[in-house]
């Protein structure tokens, strides 16, 4: 018997297939979810659903629309997508949605991200607990649908030619000057979207020469694993950027809604640049807008934001609760550490193609490298996100309070604690695995080594 109390996390579904869930518990979660869009009026008649190019992946989006075509709903199927082209259709088509990834884990892995009409998100405390406690209701009667319920038509569409359209028309990259770009898709879905948004494969070509590595898609993962949080799935990338002499590389990951980017040194920048040099973008478009940043983004960004006339807030890491953020403050752009970037006129969703071609457009429109244009927007040194397995997260956390009882503590999310040369670390548990995150800056290489190295002591002591 399914325990989806393992797979249900806090803004997804995620697990290994076939042991911890497979179609038939798909097909009851699709049941699920539609019968708690007719139980809160959601608007339209339809559901669609999405799916990359994981093995699991079409079997599971076909037993999900079974689900959703018994309890009342038609189904738009539009086959292979990135997250982002999930949400362009639930956002253009003002209906619910389901995408079925992993999104960066491994192969073995498989998982639903779900949204209601205008790609609004669901997460725990939105509706995903009671969308799990129905299926697993179903699941623990044997009934995966209701006797006798309609089964409604499903439709094929195909929409990557409208989601292009559309991002380019929000970023116009026909006028800058000429880039070598230099593209790792991680065998993911960047392969499949990219060389119609970026390429020339069905608009009109752009002053770019794209370099593809991994454009296969391949749901075993064969070059690398599609996270390019790991600094190490960035070295073939870094590598190529640097041999073919290139202005930029990006590097995108499985299912293609974070985008990472790579300087002509083969230096990485920073999400947290890339954050505030779209935040300044964006509020050039929209002077004195609200702009979400994540809780562990450099102190640099809320800054900028401000420099720039904007105004910065603050929220949890996890989309679900940027989203809900975006939404209450009506901001113009949001951003966080792991590389989501959420735009107003993307739904308030995350697309990394958008982040991608905001950077495109301001290397493009002025003659200075990326090295020294991202320069622009780091102000302090970060430790990146290091992980440790620790039997006692509570117990851990506590040790790490107590050693700086003279720093000013926020607990928002996880543990902050921010001292008063401009030092700061915050320590969580993750959301989706058994891991206890940290994350430190300060305004100096030694200074951050420091703290870092006295926190990780503590905590994996």
């Amino acid at each position: 018997m399914s325990d989806l109390s393992q797979i249900v996390k806090a803004y997804d579904v995620r697990g290994t297939v076939p042991d911890q869930w497979d179609e038939r518990v798909a097909e009851a979660l699709g049941a699920a979810f539609t019968q708690l869009l007719n139980s809160t009026d959601e608007p339209g008649d339809a559901v669609v659903v999405g799916y990359d190019m994981r093995g699991t992946s079409p079997g599971l989006a076909a037993a999900f629309a079974t689900g959703v075509r018994a309890e009342g709903r038609s189904v738009i199927e539009i086959g292979l997508a990135s997250t982002d082209l999930l949400y362009y259709a639930s956002g253009s088509l003002d209906l619910p949605g389901a995408m079925f990834t992993a999104s960066h884990n491994p192969a073995q892995y498989n998982g639903i991200k779900m949204c209601r009409s205008g790609a609004r998100p669901i997460g725990q405390e939105s509706g995903l607990a009671e969308i799990r406690d129905r299926a697993q209701a179903m699941l623990d009667s044997g009934d995966a649908r209701p006797a006798g319920a309609p089964t409604r038509p499903a439709e094929r569409r195909d929409l990557l030619p409208d989601y292009a359209g559309y991002l380019r028309k929000l970023v116009d990259l026909s006028g800058i000057r000429p880039l070598k770009v230099v593209v790792d898709a991680g065998n993911g879905m960047g392969g499949f979207t990219v060389p119609t948004v970026l390429g020339d494969a069905a608009l009109s070509p752009l002053p770019l020469e794209i370099v593809p590595l991994y454009f296969e898609l391949d749901g075993t993962f064969p070059n690398h694993e599609a996270n390019p949080l790991d600094p190490a799935n960035l070295v073939d990338l870094q590598r190529a950027v640097v041999e073919h002499g290139a202005d930029i590389g990006l590097a995108f990951d499985g299912d293609a809604d974070r985008c990472f980017v790579i300087d002509e040194r083969g230096e990485p920048v920073s999400p947290s640049a890339i954050t505030a040099l779209v935040a300044a973008r964006e509020l050039a478009k929209h002077p004195g807008s609200t702009v979400i940043h994540g809780l562990i983004t450099s102190s640099a960004v809320a800054e900028i934001i401000r420099e720039h006339g904007g105004k910065p807030v603050v929220a949890r890491v996890g989309h679900s609760f940027i989203k809900a953020e975006m939404a209450r403050t009506n901001a113009v752009f949001g951003g966080e550490h792991s590389a989501h970037y959420y735009f107003r006129d993307f739904w308030f969703a995350d697309t990394g193609m958008l982040a991608a071609m905001h950077t495109l457009a301001a290397l493009g429109e002025q003659s200075l490298p990326l090295s020294v244009l991202a320069g622009e927007y780091e102000r302090y040194i970060a430790s990146g996100e290091i992980n440790s397995t620790v039997s006692d997260q509570a117990a851990a956390v506590a040790e790490a309070r107590a050693a700086y009882p003279d720093a000013v503590a926020d607990e928002m999310d996880g543990l902050t604690l921010r001292f008063p040369d401009g030092a700061w670390f915050n320590l969580r548990a993750s959301n989706t695995e058994p891991l206890l995150r940290l994350n430190v800056e300060a305004p100096t290489r030694d200074r951050m080594v420091s703290l870092r190295d006295d926190v990780l002591d503590r905590v994996r002591r």
